[in-house]
């Protein structure tokens, strides 16, 4: 039986996916890892606009129930904006310990392989740019819960923002946030260099 991959997070995963179809990955940075893993099975499971509560809600049904081989996840992002668009906030504590329960189930679930890809923001103005307060202690968290798990992490903030310094603006991200097909692109390779890396 050939290695079976869950990618799962929010709208930057889900990427119009059809979720009467298993085995669309819609059109984002999950198709280009799909298409360049012929001889993996990828499996989708983000859903638009999910925080980590939503995950926690979720995860044996939409992720465990896939019977991964491997798991990879980006979440993060939604907890930070609806603090500012719907003053609706996910304190790092509360981000920590939801995220750290997924990673509780995963491994008494006996998954093999686990791989936490940052969240990730491209700032196109300055009221974007304060989001950051919000978000990167949340990716402080991630890079922590990788290294206590012993998971590994893929740096996907920390590329894109450094690749992004080098476009135009908003090329890689139009809205800061949701990845042009570059932006996917970047994503997409940031994490096939891990994820092939560690099956080495």
């Amino acid at each position: 039986m050939g290695q079976r991959l869950v990618l799962v997070g929010d709208s930057v995963t889900d990427c119009g996916r059809d979720r009467e179809d298993a085995g669309s990955l819609g059109s984002g940075w999950v198709s280009v890892v799909g298409a360049e893993l012929p001889d993996v099975t990828v499996i989708n499971r983000g859903i638009s606009g999910n925080r980590v509560r939503d995950l926690v809600a979720r995860w044996d049904a939409d992720v465990l129930a896939a019977g991964p081989d491997t798991v990879g996840i980006m979440i993060g992002i939604n907890d930070t904006w609806r603090r500012y668009d719907r003053d609706d906030p996910t304190s790092t504590e509360a981000f920590a310990a939801g995220y750290g329960e997924l990673l509780d189930r995963t491994a008494a679930a006996g998954v093999a392989r686990v791989i936490l890809l940052e969240p990730v923001l491209t700032p196109i103005d300055d009221p974007q740019w304060a989001w950051r307060e919000d978000l990167d202690p949340k990716i402080s968290a991630v890079r922590r819960l990788a290294q206590r798990y012993g998971h590994e992490l893929v740096p996907t903030d920390a590329v894109m923002n450094a690749t992004a310094a080098t476009r135009p603006l908003g090329e890689l991200a139009p809205d800061g946030v949701h990845p042009s097909a570059a932006g996917h692109r970047v994503i997409a390779e940031t994490f096939l260099q891990t994820y092939r890396d560690g099956s080495a």
